[in-house]
């Protein structure tokens, strides 16, 4: 009797489930404590205090002593951390570390079509305001943005910084409101996994991860000669990133200085150990511009 199409889908459903679990059960049990807000005993590096109790880690395997239980992987450690099913700890894992191990790729899927605002030129002057006003970015390193059209104005004086992927081809874009209520987010259909913004020398061989465009070119005026990149948000694990780790460059991970940042950094560079810590010097390093130490 054929399937119907109700059926088909719940299979390719089931399907896409095993592929991404295969994925994340291979994530470093280290990475996923850190990400869950645990911390590592100053005197046993495998020994990790967490809210459920002191969990041991050997390699895959998986020890709480405070309830006798254990387990091993990634989704098991996620589930008994933060007390959910399989499916829920599968996408906490999934939106922390997407398409991990960097190493491979997530299945396809279908993406929304990616929408970028239309560009503005009236309501450029309200967004360079902002920019260099506001946040006191050099004006020299926007130039350069603007006549690449990495950087614009829409209609609602937003500022728009795009997210370059394979060929220089847009995959999104990050939105900065410049109004009276300034906000963030991204344009409908933005792929952050496939592209990044980027400011600095293509060819340096110094690169700092920022969580954010704005905070990319500070980051770049208080390094000079340092490729600054966004991750558009708190990530500890882009899929890109292992293409950047491939050309040999010296990685640092610049994402803010408070609990968040400070967790992902840490998850970072568990997973990917060539990575270092560079943290801003104020809470961001936008911040570091506009209210120096």
């Amino acid at each position: 009797m054929p399937k119907s199409a109700s059926q088909a889908g719940s299979v390719v459903s089931f399907r896409q489930i095993q592929q991404r679990a295969a994925l994340l059960r291979n994530i470093p049990l280290e990475a996923v404590l850190l990400a869950a807000g645990a911390r590592q005993d100053r005197y046993d590096k495998a020994k990790w205090h967490t809210d459920n109790g002191v969990i041991s880690v050997t390699g895959i395997k998986f020890m709480n002593w405070n309830e006798a239980r254990g387990g091993g992987g990634a989704i098991d450690l996620a589930m008994h951390l933060n007390h959910m099913g399989f499916k829920a700890a599968l996408q906490w894992l999934w939106t922390l570390f997407p398409g991990a191990p960097a190493s491979q790729s997530p299945e396809p899927r279908s993406e929304p079509a990616l929408r970028l605002p239309l560009k503005e030129a009236p309501t450029l002057s309200r967004v360079l305001y902002y920019l260099t006003g506001e946040r006191r970015l050099n004006p020299c390193l926007l130039e350069p943005l603007l006549e690449s059209g990495t950087l614009y104005a829409d209609q609602h004086a937003n500022a728009v910084f795009l997210l370059l992927g394979k060929g220089k081809k847009p995959v999104g874009a990050e939105l900065r409101g410049t109004g009276p209520r300034p906000w963030r987010g991204m344009a409908p259909g933005s792929d952050k996994n496939a592209g990044f913004f980027s400011v600095g020398p293509g060819r340096s061989h110094t690169v700092i991860l920022c969580e954010s465009a704005i905070d990319a070119i500070s980051c770049l005026a208080l390094n000079p000669d340092t490729r600054c990149i966004s991750t558009s948000g708190v990530r500890p694990n882009p899929p890109w990133l292992s293409r950047i780790i491939a050309t040999g460059c010296h990685i640092y991970c610049g994402f803010d200085s408070d609990p968040a940042g400070q967790r992902a950094a840490q998850a970072m560079i568990a997973l990917h150990p060539r990575i270092a810590r560079r943290t801003p010097p104020a809470h961001d390093w936008n911040d570091a511009i506009t209210s120096p130490l």
